[in-house]
């Protein structure tokens, strides 16, 4: 008698390996760039307090940092060198990688627009972590150049004699002061949106400290 077939044993599809969305050195630069903004903020703060651009406006001693206009500067001088080598490093992998094209473009006026309405409507997806929309392309390539302003503008200012050409390109002393000041506030709006939006998205942060 023949024996009788047996049903194929269906075979469990094998699960998709966990792929690495943000990979180690982009969280290292990530975080480093962080910590060294927010220094440089709470000691320039206190530095801008000791001589302010807008005379009348001064910052709570309490969220400066330094507690005196020596401490801040070096508090300031040490944050700065912390944020200008991370961020030549950042930028430098994001180009040999390819990232900053795969990541960030293609980009399009438009594309903003329809994705920041999309945005406030609470329709925009993230359902995937690795693909950046075009709210948050135009966002960090924006906070990337606020950052080489910042470093430009605070040359400008530190070294002003030793940089005569760049001063004058910053528009002289004061209105690199001005420039200095202006972009520093750009950040700090920029920290405050891109925390909002991830406590919106807590995934966002799980993927920038464990990658995944």
């Amino acid at each position: 008698m023949n024996a009788i077939p047996k049903p194929d044993t269906p075979h469990a599809s094998p699960q998709p390996l966990s792929r690495t969305i943000q990979p180690a050195w982009v969280r290292i630069s990530h975080w480093l760039n962080a910590l060294a903004a927010v220094l440089m903020m709470l000691s320039g703060w206190r530095i801008y307090d000791a001589s302010p651009v807008f005379h009348g406006f001064r910052f709570p001693p309490g969220i400066t940092l330094g507690g005196w206009l020596g401490g801040a500067l070096q508090w300031h001088f040490a944050a700065m060198w912390l944020l200008f080598f991370n961020a030549l490093f950042y930028l430098a992998m994001n180009l040999v990688t390819g990232r900053i094209a795969s990541k960030f473009f293609p980009l399009s006026p438009r594309a903003i627009v329809h994705d920041l309405g999309e945005a406030l409507k609470g329709h925009l997806s993230h359902a995937d972590p690795s693909r950046y929309n075009a709210v948050q392309k135009f966002a960090y390539l924006f906070v990337m150049l606020d950052i080489a302003v910042l470093i430009v503008s605070g040359l400008a200012i530190w070294k002003s004699v030793q940089f005569p050409l760049l001063r004058e390109l910053m528009g002289g002393y004061d209105f690199a002061r001005v420039v200095h000041f202006c972009a520093m506030a750009l950040l700090a709006g920029f920290i405050v949106v891109h925390v909002t939006m991830v406590a919106l998205v807590p995934r966002s942060l799980l993927t920038m400290i464990r990658g995944r």
